[in-house]
């Protein structure tokens, strides 16, 4: 029976580890997000997309090779004049035309302006996916941390019902023997039915968290056993670097939104560009090889072989006003583009200061509340000493027990609060990768029995 045991135990311990070994933290659910996000996904088909537009715009530039043929059956009535009378004949014949045409632009403005376009926007494509790249990051760790918050949440309100169930037991004694009152035991009950609705709150909020951690890998939902919780003595990283100063140079430089906002300022003038170019000329050389037999009445039974070459120069007159409309619009355009780029930067480097912010006041709140909780622990053990000597009553152990589990909220939201913060920033800075998210899950450890999650 001992031999059966420790084999039981055994095994027992070895799934427990492998398990452990399989949870998936934030890293490891970003991995899967990258093969089953369909907003991942829909990025990488956009930027495929825009890395077109640059061959477009080239073609627009480059030789046109076309080739035409047509044949066909006539029927048709010639009249001679003369001085004897008119003569007609009847014609029933076969016609037929081949034609092979290179051109090749010379001077065309417009295509040029069409080619940097679409360089701007192949560009803007690859910064716009750049930047989702990294929201992708954000994502998983804000809906991550927003599932271990809410069990963080219930752990703490069902800790806080048996704390208020045990004094509600003790204060229908206390009752029954005549030392306590009824005030006491509806004040118990009173906080105990508080902790329930947290509970159900902090349970609603953890099934929209999962929810949104399973669409992002391709499952209906994702089970809070299967990730990894943070350690419990999570230090903050070093913030490097530990000025504002240079957070702001690293961000005009590299943030991915911004970026992206100046190559559709490019597209944007260029486009301008296009359309001003609706008044230049155009200087195309041609070359051409053309076959005709009795294409027309004057070649009637007639066959020319005509070999070409030269140049072609078209110059635009009136169009009506439509050119100079179109060019207005374009810089209308152009200016709404400016606009929108100096509102992204204002917001951006806003958004920038307030994580850095945050990063530096989390360390100091975080020290903080870890003082304050060992204080609150210590409160309530003094208190209940004290209400045994008759020096406190009921109400002094509730709201002791009440500010033991809000220090514990606390400091465990800016816990959570100071990784987001921390990952923010290197996002709104634009130099966020998957480096940074791996340095993130190294601060989650794995628990006992956990699930692993199955792509």
């Amino acid at each position: 029976m001992k031999a059966a045991s420790r084999v039981c135990l055994g095994w027992a311990l070895w799934a427990a580890m492998t398990a452990s070994a399989q949870a998936m933290g934030p890293f490891q659910v970003y991995e899967q997000a990258l093969r089953n996000d369909p907003e991942f996904l829909g990025a990488i088909e956009e930027r495929n997309a825009g890395q077109e537009n640059r061959l477009i715009g080239r073609a627009g530039l480059l030789p046109k090779l076309s080739y035409s043929y047509n044949k066909g059956r006539n029927h048709s009535k010639a009249t001679y004049l003369n001085d004897q009378g008119n003569r007609h004949e009847d014609r029933n014949y076969n016609s037929y035309g081949s034609t092979f045409l290179l051109q090749q632009p010379l001077i065309d403005y417009e295509a040029y302006a069409n080619y940097r376009k679409g360089v701007a926007q192949t560009l803007f494509a690859n910064e716009t996916f750049r930047s989702k790249s990294q929201e992708l990051l954000v994502r998983v760790l804000t809906h991550y941390t927003q599932a271990l918050f809410a069990q963080d949440q219930i752990d703490n309100a069902r800790a806080k019902k048996k704390a208020y169930e045990q004094q509600s037991r003790q204060n229908e004694h206390m009752f029954r023997q005549g030392e306590g009152t009824r005030t006491d035991i509806l004040e118990a009950e009173s906080r105990y039915e508080l902790a329930t609705a947290e509970e159900i709150q902090a349970q609603d909020e953890q099934d929209a968290a999962l929810r949104e951690l399973g669409a992002l890998i391709g499952q209906p939902t994702v089970d809070i056993d299967q990730l990894i919780p943070l350690a419990p003595g999570f230090n903050p990283f070093a913030l490097e670097p530990g000025n504002f100063s240079t957070w702001h140079e690293i961000a005009l430089a590299n943030n991915p939104v911004l970026a992206s906002q100046r190559e559709a300022l490019d597209v944007a003038r260029y486009e301008v560009e296009r359309n001003r170019a609706g008044h230049l000329p155009k200087l195309n050389a041609y070359a051409s090889v053309r076959k005709m037999e009795s294409e027309s009445g004057n070649t009637y039974n007639q066959r020319y072989d005509t070999n070409t070459i030269g140049i072609e120069i078209s110059l635009p007159l009136y169009s009506g006003g439509g050119v100079s409309a179109s060019v207005r619009q374009a810089r209308s355009n152009l200016s709404q583009v400016e606009y929108e780029l100096e509102g992204k930067t204002r917001e951006t480097l806003i958004e920038l200061r307030r994580q850095f912010n945050a990063c530096q006041s989390g360390v100091s709140k975080l020290r903080a509340y870890q003082k304050a909780l060992t204080s609150a622990e210590a409160l309530v053990v003094s208190t209940r000493q004290s209400i045994l000597g008759g020096e406190r009553v009921n109400l002094d152990a509730l709201n002791a027990e009440q500010q033991l589990y809000s220090t514990r909220r606390d400091l465990a939201q800016t816990r959570y609060d100071y990784l987001l913060a921390w990952t923010k920033l290197h996002f709104y800075a634009g130099t966020l990768r998957e480096q940074d998210l791996a340095k993130v899950d190294e601060a989650f450890v794995p628990r006992a029995g956990a699930q692993p999650i199955h792509p």
